[in-house]
């Protein structure tokens, strides 16, 4: 067994087992998921207690609406009809890739992410529920609005498209293209909720922390199932070797005409 300078054995690039080398660092792995948690946290905390924050977060609301059809336009790519249907395409195409492929456990991603989007109902509406706050100036008179579903809905489903892409991507530049555009998308969303004074800011960054939770849980998961790669096109065999290392030249190959002009002088000597 091969032995680094230490003597101990040595791993395979990525960690033992071929994992992912994010996967095999706990410290950075509790860094990823802890930090939006404990801002969620700090948050629903604020709206259940009706802190101090939230008198900042009417303040900034009242600045920033402005009703209009492009914030109701930008909000729209938040709903289920457009959000899902873009993963689903998603899920559909990786899956396909994969199996051609034939990656080990091609159909994990795809139904990791598929049920991270089933999953975020049964964590939402109870949120609105135990919550239970009011919404803005411009909106019916209810309660129920924290955190932002439209904006979980654009976070998870746009990225969880993004994320199950990427490995995909051949080019730098490509996977820099699908990350802005996942970027683009859930900040215009975001922006066209609070503009058109559907939800609060702090109910939009809100969803921002709980995205960012189920979106590195899954990231995580997709580290420890290693890197999916295209199949290969196999080259042609080549011929045997001599004993020199060499693949023996063929006599017809060997000076064009010559060769048979050569062939025929022997059989005109014999």
């Amino acid at each position: 067994m091969a032995t680094d300078q230490d003597n101990k054995p040595a791993q395979a690039p990525g960690g033992q087992g071929g994992r992912s080398a994010v996967a095999g660092r706990p410290s950075f792995a509790a860094t990823l998921l802890g930090l939006p948690a404990v801002l969620f946290a700090l948050i629903t905390w604020q709206v259940v207690a009706h802190g101090p924050l939230l008198r900042l977060d009417e303040h900034l609301s009242r600045a920033l609406v402005h009703p209009d059809r492009a914030s109701e336009l930008l909000s729209d790519f938040g709903n289920v009809q457009v959000a899902v249907p873009v993963l689903a395409v998603t899920l559909a195409y990786v899956a396909r890739w994969g199996r051609r492929a034939g990656v080990g456990r091609w159909w994990l991603p795809p139904l990791a992410a598929a049920l991270l989007m089933a999953l975020l109902p049964a964590v939402i509406v109870p949120l609105k529920d135990a919550t239970a706050r009011h919404g803005t100036a411009v909106v019916p008179p209810g309660a129920g609005y924290y955190p932002s579903g439209h904006t979980a809905t654009a976070a998870v489903a746009y990225g969880c498209a993004t994320l199950l892409l990427l490995p995909w991507l051949r080019s730098a530049a490509a996977r820099r293209a699908a990350v802005t555009a996942c970027a683009v998308l859930v900040l215009g969303v975001s922006f066209g909720l609070v503009r058109r004074g559907y939800h609060w800011p702090l109910d939009v960054v809100a969803s921002w922390c709980l995205g960012a939770v189920l979106l590195s849980a899954l990231w995580l998961l997709l580290g420890r199932t290693g890197r999916p790669t295209r199949p290969k096109q196999q080259s042609a065999p080549e011929g045997p070797m001599t004993s020199g290392g060499r693949c023996p030249r063929r006599t017809d190959e060997v000076g064009g005409a010559d060769s048979v002009g050569g062939s025929d002088s022997a059989v005109r000597t014999s």
